[in-house]
C-alpha cells in the first residue's frame, strides 16, 4: 500500500509540475498535425493544423497516388 501511495504522490507532483510549467510559460498546448485524426475516414487533422497548405498538398499527393494505384 505504501508503494501505491508513494507512486501516486510522485505522479501527482509531476502532473502539477507540468501544469505549472505550461501556465508560467504562457503558451497554449497544441496537438500535432497527424495522429489519430490523420487516419482515413476521420476528419479533423487539417482543420486544426497551423500549416494547412502542407496538409492540402499532402492530401492532394495521396489522392493522386491512390488514383494511380487503382489503374
Amino acid at each position: 500500500m505504501n508503494t501505491f501511495i508513494l507512486t501516486f504522490g510522485v505522479f501527482s507532483l509531476v502532473m502539477i509540475g507540468m501544469a505549472v510549467g505550461v501556465i508560467v510559460s504562457n503558451r497554449e498546448i497544441k496537438g500535432s498535425c497527424g495522429g489519430l485524426n490523420d487516419i482515413d475516414g476521420l476528419q479533423g487533422a487539417c482543420d486544426i493544423c497551423e500549416i494547412k497548405e502542407q496538409c492540402k498538398r499532402r492530401n492532394k499527393m495521396l489522392r493522386k497516388a491512390l488514383m494511380e494505384s487503382d489503374d
